[in-house]
């Protein structure tokens, strides 16, 4: 079965009616049954399936063991997400180890497939939090504690779809066998189209984080409260979000994006008592994204304070500038011929590994350009050539 025929069988899963696209988060049912997909289609290749105590799955081609060639990438999405990222990544990964076992190789090496749980934070509000888990870069009681938007914390999440929150946390066994760690990803921007090349490989993800705004003022009723006697969050709130867009076109490459705003308690004649909305920041440049925000975070406070309201502003998470691994990327690039090397401003699991083990990235072509939203596409052609690809890079890597 080739990857565009993999991900044809998992395209009714997790579909969102109201969105148009996908819904798939940790813990919840779409999630599952991809799981259960996983499982089962690894287990046709005859690989050996185990859940680490941090709820991501690996799949060993023979004997699990230090200085392991994995691949691998999520299953779950961001809401009303596209059909590619990351089951992308996982089916090409199925699809590359059934090339290299119809060729009749087998790994010098130890070699996995790994799914990693809640890449997108579509659920939980934190990206890559299996692989930060893994890596111990979230404390684990800092992550047990978050929250859906329903009020569900991962750890009641967790135990309901069967996993024990209380063993998350570092894993340094599971960390200690990855020798190099290759990630496969529908490409999330617009080049490959232009240069003319089906895949391309990774070469630095820039600094990125996510922070919360929380305004509060005065909730009240909606036609008894004149204009003079509020303190609606709204306003400043509203102000904050175009002071986004006005102080992020001041730095050159920056993107400040606002894609969520929940007003407390959301009624059409209610005045908010408080409004919540979470920044989206990525800047190429040690420092610079924090900066961008502590100048946002300024005209927040300000307009805050002309309504007679207050905010606060707290860090959600932050990923530094990643460049993947030279060595790596070298090597890559001349197994697949001189291919065109890309940056990306949108984070992944590769990244949260990097800094602890060599790790590396291909694109697969997206024509449109468009990510993170039901019109993602990429060509079968082109998911086949992917696929090919990095059973020819794993095949060289696992020698």
């Amino acid at each position: 079965m080739t990857a565009s025929g993999l991900l044809d069988r998992i395209m009714d899963v997790g579909r969102d009616r109201a969105r148009g696209g996908y819904s798939r988060h940790a813990f919840d049912p779409a999630e599952a049954e991809l799981r259960e997909w996983f499982t089962a289609e690894a287990g046709w290749l005859g690989l050996d399936v185990e859940t680490d105590r941090n709820g991501n799955i690996w799949a060993w081609w023979g004997t699990p063991g230090p200085d392991a060639t994995v691949t691998g990438s999520h299953l779950d999405s961001v809401p009303g997400g596209g059909a590619f990222d990351g089951p992308l990544g996982v089916v090409s990964a199925l699809d590359a180890v059934g090339i290299l076992q119809r060729k009749g190789f087998t790994p010098g090496k130890p070699f996995a497939v790994v799914v990693f749980a809640e890449e997108e934070g579509g659920r939980f509000g934190v990206p890559c939090l299996g692989s930060r888990l893994l890596t111990g870069s979230i404390d684990p009681d800092k992550a047990r504690a978050l929250r859906d938007p329903d009020g569900t914390t991962l750890a009641d999440a967790a135990l309901r779809a069967g996993y024990d929150p209380s063993r998350f946390g570092p894993d340094q066994e599971a960390l200690s066998r990855i020798g190099r760690f290759l990630e496969l990803h529908v490409e999330q921007g617009r080049g490959l189209i232009d240069l003319d090349s089906p895949v391309a490989v990774g070469s630095t993800v820039i600094a990125h984080g996510r922070w919360r705004f929380s305004f509060r003022g005065q909730g009240n009723h909606a036609g008894a409260t004149l204009l003079t006697d509020r303190r609606d969050p709204m306003l400043p709130a509203a102000a904050a979000v175009a002071a986004v867009r006005r102080i992020a076109s001041g730095v050159p490459d920056a993107r400040a994006t606002v894609g969520r705003l929940v007003p407390t308690p959301g009624g059409t004649n209610v005045i908010a008592s408080t409004v919540d909305l979470w920044l989206d920041a990525r800047v190429p440049g040690a420092g610079l994204t924090e900066s961008l925000v502590e100048e946002i975070a300024g005209a927040a406070r300000e307009a805050a304070a002309e309504e007679g309201c207050s905010v606060t502003v707290s860090k959600e998470s932050y990923s530094d500038t990643v460049a993947f691994d030279g060595g790596l990327r070298d090597r890559l690039s001349g197994v697949l011929g001189g291919v065109p090397e890309l940056p990306t401003g949108a984070g992944h699991d590769a990244a949260i590994l990097a800094p602890h083990v060599p790790s590396g990235m291909l694109y697969v072509r997206n024509p449109t350009g468009i990510s993170h939203s039901p019109e993602e596409f990429a060509e079968a052609a082109d998911v086949d050539h992917g696929a090919r690809a990095l059973a020819d890079v794993l095949e060289d890597l696992s020698r």
